[in-house]
């Protein structure tokens, strides 16, 4: 049996437009919340010093005494990134007063390009462990260590050098071998994915601008994740 087409009285059809605008406001709202509406987002940095409670979070951890930088030389530098899910959010590394506001500048760079940082937190979080810091992609700078394999300070030691989205950006051997499974998809650099680090690519550029080296660019064993101020 077909039943007659009836139209909708008048205020039903108001009330389904007004839950319809709500539904979409409430949708609005949802992505906002959620970091997904961040277009007009501006970028902020900060520079400050390591204050008590941070000094006593990194004693015996990522700095002790003997290490060739003392605390009041380090700086907390906090920026605006973008991460990978295409929200913004706000990162901290540990790092030398002397370069703290060319990394502003690197950073400004970045986050106009809409470069993609995974996460971004000192490596104290991490027991002072490099490997942990790297299994968990997290970008970070200042940790009192020496070079692997030697008695030689590494750049980090002096908070003069980063290492960015380190599983996109591996450290590999000559013979393209790496320490950390998930870094196996990216010992090919081409084609370029997010978070890479790549010649020409906004990573390596913004460093290019502020005059830090870069790792991939080592002749032998490349460390693509591995920026510093003097290059080493």
């Amino acid at each position: 049996m077909n039943l007659p087409f009836r139209a909708p009285r008048r205020g039903y059809a108001a009330a389904v437009i007004v839950r319809r605008a709500l539904a979409v406001s409430l949708l609005a709202g949802l992505a906002l919340l959620a970091g997904t509406a961040t277009a007009g987002t501006p970028f902020t940095a900060d520079v400050s010093r390591i204050g008590a409670a941070r000094a006593e979070r990194m004693t015996g951890v990522s700095w002790r005494p003997g290490c060739p930088v003392p605390l009041r030389d380090l700086r907390v530098l906090t920026v605006r990134h973008w991460g990978f899910d295409g929200a913004v959010h706000s990162g901290t590394l540990i790092v030398h007063r002397d370069v703290a506001q060319r990394l502003v500048g690197v950073f400004r760079r970045l986050y106009e390009a809409r470069f993609p940082i995974r996460r971004m937190t000192p490596v104290d979080v991490y027991g002072g462990s490099d490997f942990r810091s790297i299994e968990a992609d997290n970008t970070s700078s200042f940790n009192c260590r020496y070079v692997d394999g030697t008695r030689r300070w590494s750049e980090h030691a002096y908070g003069r050098a980063i290492d960015v989205n380190p599983i996109e950006n591996p450290y590999a051997s000559s013979g393209g071998r790496v320490s950390h499974p998930a870094s196996r998809f990216y010992v090919r650099r081409t084609p370029m994915r997010p978070g890479m680090a790549v010649e020409g690519g906004p990573l390596v550029r913004a460093f290019d601008a502020a005059g830090w080296g870069w790792g991939g660019r080592w002749r032998g064993a490349t460390d693509y994740q591995h920026f510093s101020a003097s290059g080493r």
